[in-house]
């Protein structure tokens, strides 16, 4: 976990001004047989972690980092996910060891709480050769 300046995208999606961006940064990696397939980072508003275990600990315990946040007042309530596909970056090139001409799939992943407060957003960068996205989801009115 760190503490820094969200990128204008996440710090756009949480509705923090440019001034007062901060944000926790939680890194996870995702494996399949030993090889990285993904990795999901998340940004939370030092407003909301705040001394919490979600600014800290490295493990969040049962129930994950959803249940750290309902204990903290925001349990989830709403989704959003944009997806889309692009060309790796060098850098997601040699984390997640992906051969040239594979592109990945990012999904930006926001959780809101039920006054539809957006309190946490996920950047998934995942290998397009070996991820595959399938939702089944109500359709409402």
């Amino acid at each position: 976990m760190t503490t820094e300046q969200a990128p204008d995208d996440v710090a756009d999606r949480l509705r923090l001004d440019s001034d007062n961006a901060t944000v926790v940064r939680r890194e996870n990696w995702y494996f399949a047989d030993d090889e990285p397939v993904q990795v999901g980072v998340t940004y939370i508003p030092v407003a909301v972690a705040g001394d919490s275990p979600l600014a800290s600990a490295k493990t969040l315990g049962k129930g994950s980092i959803y249940a750290r946040f309902e204990e903290l007042g925001y349990p989830i309530a709403r989704i959003r996910e944009e997806i889309s596909a692009r060309m790796p970056n060098p850098e997601e090139m040699a984390a997640l060891g992906m051969p040239p001409g594979v592109p990945v799939i990012e999904v930006l992943h926001t959780g809101f709480d039920e006054q539809r407060r957006p309190f946490e957003v996920t950047r998934f960068v995942m290998r397009g050769d070996l991820n595959g996205l399938d939702y089944d989801m109500p359709v409402e009115d």
